[in-house]
C-alpha cells in the first residue's frame, strides 16, 4: 500500500488519569509505553502491512497524582521523552532522560522519606504533617526546567490543541444564590450556597493555534507562558489534605468566570467578582478522584458525537475514555455499625467523600458491560507464575505503593520502580489483547474500515479472543522484566523491617516539632507541653505509626520474613437462619441480635446472615404497659436446627406493672 498514509478522520483517545499519591510511578509507567507505542505507530502507519488510521490524544485530565501527571505529561511532549524500556543492574540509579520517570521514581533523593521527615519547612508555622518541599523542587524541575533544553515539536498523535485539566477541592468554594420568596410581598430572600469542585484547564497548543475560548489557559513550556499556574495547579491536585501543604492557584478572573468544565448555569450563578481570582485548594481527588465524567465531555464536543448509543456502540464510536486507576474502585465491605466515636467519625469522613465523588450521570453507562466508551488500565500482576499456586493479583494489592493509602512509596524508592514498570507492562498487555474491535464491528466503524483497508493480514493485530487492535502494535512476547531489588526477590521488592524502622528518631523528632508548633502556646503552657511531647507523647505516636506502617506492608507481602493475618471473606461463614413470632397482650417489642436491631413486623421476626459468632444472642424488648407474651422460634446453621436448651420454642412470659421486661435468648452455634 501507499507509503502516505490516508486523510481519514482520527479516533480520538481521551486520558483520564485517577488519584494515586506515590502510586503516580504506576500511572507514569502506564504513560511512558501508550506514548511510546502511539509513537511507533505513527511511524509506521500506512506502511509495510500497517493500518491507516489516525489515533489522536485531544484530552489529558486527572485528580491529585493523575492531575500531575497529566501536566508532567504535557511538559515532556515539548522537551522530548526517551522510553525506559528496561530496568538498569542498579535500579536506585537516576533516569534524567525520561521526565515522568525522573518525576515519579527518581523525585529527588534515593531516601524520600527522611526528606519528608526533616524539620527544616518548620518556622512559626506548620503547614503539613509532612515535610513536602521536594513537590516544588520535581514540579520546577519537569515544567520550568533549568539550562540548556533540546526543545520539541508535539508528536504527530496530538492534535493542534490539547486540553489539559486537573481537578481541584477549592476550600473557600464558589457562592451562589438560590432565592426563596418571603414573607413580604415581592420579597425574595437569598439562600447561599458553595460549589467546592474546582477545575485548572489548560491548553497545549501548537504554533499559530488561539485557545477554544477564554476559559482555556495557553500553556507553552518553552515560552513559559502559564507555567506558573501549570506549576501551582500540578502541586495543588496532589496537596493530601494534612499530609502535604495546600497551594493556592491564581487565575485571572476571565480564566475562572468561563471555566469550560462547568455549564453555562453554574458560570452564570458563580460570577466571580475579582481579579486575579487565588483560589487556596487541597487534593482535587477529595472531591472528584476519578473525573472521567469531564473527559467525556469534552470529547463529546471534539467528535460531535453526542448521541450515547453512538458513543458507545464500536460499530459508531469515534472516541474513548482510557482511565489508568492504579486504585481501582472494590466493592465496599460491609461497615461494623458499632456507635464509638473515633469509628463513626472514620465513616462519617467516608461517606462525604464517596457521596461528593459520585457520578449519578454515569449510573447508565456502569450498567452497560459491552460499552465502547470506557475502558480501564489497572494494577495487574501474577504470582508464583507457571506452579499450582499460580494466581493473579489485582488492583492496589498488585502495586507496591498501594499500601498506606497511597503513601508507601514514598518509604523506599524500589517500591516505585516496580510500579513503574508494572504501568508499562500492564500497559503493554492492555493494548495487545484488549484494547480491540470485534472483526465485525471493523467491517462496519468507518474510522477503522478505512484504516484496515489495505491490511491483508490482520494477524499481527489479532488479540487472542479474536478482536482487532486500535491501535496497532503487534503481538510481539510480553514480560514484567527481571529488577535487582536489594531483598533478592526479582519479581516484588521486599524489604527488611530494619529498613523501615531506621526512620523511628526521625519520626518523633517530626512529631515533636510538629506538636509545639502548630498553634501558639502562652509560655508556661509551651513549657510542660515541650516536656510532655519528649517524654511521653511522641514516642508513643511514633510507635502507633510504625505499628500501622509494618501491618500495612506486612499485609502487602513488603516485609521479608513477616506473614500477614489470613483474612476471613464473611461469604465463607455459615449462613444462620432465625425466624421468631411473638403473641400475647403487650404494647410495643424491640428486638436485637448479637446488638443489632432486628424489625419486627406483623407476621414475624425474620434474620439470614452469614455469622461466625459461637452464639447468638436475641434479646426482646418489651415496653408500653403490663401483660404477657408467648415466643415462639426455630434457629438453624447451614440447615443444622439449633435451640436455646434452657429456652425452648413455646416460651410464655409476663410483663410487670412497671410496663417493662427483657427477655433473652442464648443460642448456642459452635
Amino acid at each position: 500500500m501507499s507509503d502516505n498514509p490516508k486523510p481519514n478522520p482520527a479516533f480520538q483517545l481521551g486520558i483520564c488519569m485517577a488519584g494515586a499519591v506515590s502510586a503516580g510511578a504506576y500511572t507514569a509507567g502506564v504513560m511512558d509505553y501508550l506514548l511510546e507505542a502511539l509513537t511507533t505507530y505513527e511511524e509506521k502507519r500506512g506502511k509495510d502491512g500497517f493500518p491507516s488510521h489516525k489515533v489522536e490524544i485531544p484530552v489529558m485530565g486527572g485528580a491529585s497524582a493523575g492531575g500531575m501527571t497529566a501536566i508532567i505529561t504535557a511538559a515532556a511532549l515539548q522537551q522530548g521523552i526517551t522510553p525506559i524500556t528496561t530496568p538498569l543492574s542498579d535500579p536506585q540509579e537516576e533516569r534524567p532522560e525520561n521526565i515522568l520517570y525522573h518525576s515519579w521514581v527518581d523525585l529527588t533523593a534515593r531516601d524520600m522519606f527522611s526528606k519528608m521527615l526533616d524539620n527544616g519547612d518548620i518556622g512559626t508555622d506548620v503547614v503539613s504533617a509532612l515535610n513536602c518541599q521536594f513537590i516544588d523542587e520535581v514540579a520546577q524541575r519537569a515544567i520550568r526546567p533549568a539550562g540548556t533544553v533540546k526543545w520539541q515539536e508535539m508528536p504527530a498523535f496530538f492534535p493542534g490543541k490539547l486540553k489539559l485539566f486537573t481537578t481541584l477541592s477549592n476550600l473557600e468554594g464558589f457562592t451562589y444564590d438560590i432565592a426563596f420568596k418571603s414573607a413580604e410581598p415581592s420579597s425574595f430572600h437569598p439562600y447561599y450556597m458553595q460549589l467546592h469542585n474546582d477545575y485548572a484547564c489548560f491548553e497545549l497548543l501548537r504554533p499559530g493555534e488561539q485557545p477554544t475560548s477564554d476559559g482555556w489557559m495557553p500553556l507553552n513550556i518553552n515560552s513559559g507562558e502559564n507555567t506558573r499556574a501549570a506549576m501551582d495547579a500540578a502541586m495543588a491536585t496532589g496537596a493530601f489534605p494534612v499530609g502535604l501543604r495546600s497551594r493556592i492557584v491564581s487565575r485571572t478572573e476571565n480564566t475562572a468566570n468561563n471555566n469550560p468544565l462547568y455549564d453555562n448555569k453554574t458560570l452564570k450563578a458563580i460570577k466571580i467578582d475579582r481579579d486575579p481570582y487565588n483560589s487556596l485548594n487541597v487534593d482535587g481527588g477529595m472531591i472528584n478522584n476519578e473525573p472521567f465524567d469531564k473527559v467525556r465531555e469534552l470529547l463529546m464536543d471534539i467528535t460531535d458525537q453526542r448521541e450515547q448509543d453512538a458513543y458507545e456502540s464500536y460499530d459508531t464510536f469515534k472516541s474513548t475514555v482510557l482511565m489508568i486507576a492504579p486504585f481501582p474502585s472494590t466493592k465496599p465491605q460491609a461497615i461494623s455499625l458499632g456507635d464509638k466515636l473515633l469509628h463513626v467519625v472514620g465513616l462519617t469522613l467516608s461517606a462525604m467523600i464517596s457521596q461528593m465523588r459520585a457520578k449519578a450521570s454515569q449510573i447508565k453507562d456502569a450498567m452497560n458491560p459491552t460499552c465502547a466508551g470506557q475502558y480501564l488500565i489497572d494494577p495487574s500482576r501474577t504470582i508464583h507464575k507457571n506452579t499450582p499456586e499460580q494466581k493473579t493479583i489485582q488492583g492496589e494489592r498488585a502495586i507496591a505503593c498501594g499500601a498506606l493509602g497511597g503513601f508507601s512509596g514514598f518509604l523506599n524508592k524500589e517500591f516505585r520502580v516496580h510500579d513503574y514498570f508494572l504501568g508499562r507492562y500492564n500497559c503493554q498487555v492492555f493494548l495487545q489483547q484488549y484494547f480491540t474491535i470485534s472483526a465485525a464491528s471493523l467491517s462496519i466503524n468507518p474510522i477503522f474500515k478505512e484504516g484496515y483497508a489495505g491490511v491483508k493480514d490482520l494477524s499481527p493485530f489479532t488479540a487472542k479472543d479474536g478482536g482487532i487492535q486500535i491501535i496497532p502494535v503487534g503481538n510481539q512476547p510480553l514480560a514484567m522484566p527481571d529488577i535487582n531489588f536489594s531483598g533478592g526477590n526479582k519479581k516484588w521488592p521486599e524489604q527488611s523491617w530494619d529498613n523501615i524502622e531506621q526512620y523511628s528518631d526521625a519520626l518523633e523528632q517530626r512529631i515533636q516539632k510538629v506538636i509545639m508548633n502548630v498553634t501558639t502556646y502562652n509560655p508556661v503552657a509551651k513549657f510542660f507541653l515541650g516536656i510532655g511531647t519528649f517524654i511521653l507523647l511522641r514516642g508513643m505516636l511514633a510507635k502507633a505509626a510504625l505499628k500501622t506502617v509494618k501491618q500495612e506492608l506486612t499485609k502487602w507481602h513488603l516485609i521479608k520474613g513477616a506473614e500477614p493475618e489470613a483474612v476471613k471473606d464473611p461469604k465463607t461463614f455459615p449462613v444462620v437462619i432465625f425466624n421468631s413470632t411473638v403473641t400475647g397482650n403487650f404494647r410495643y417489642l424491640d428486638l436485637t441480635i448479637n446488638g443489632e436491631p432486628v424489625p419486627v413486623t406483623k407476621t414475624g421476626i425474620s434474620y439470614q446472615q452469614h455469622l461466625d459468632h459461637p452464639v447468638l444472642m436475641v434479646v426482646y424488648h418489651f415496653s408500653g404497659s403490663p401483660g404477657d407474651f408467648i415466643i415462639n422460634y426455630n434457629c438453624s446453621k447451614d440447615g443444622i436446627i439449633k435451640s436455646d436448651k434452657n429456652n425452648p420454642p413455646g416460651i410464655h412470659g409476663k410483663i410487670g406493672p412497671e410496663g417493662h421486661h427483657k427477655f433473652t435468648l442464648e443460642i448456642p452455634l459452635s
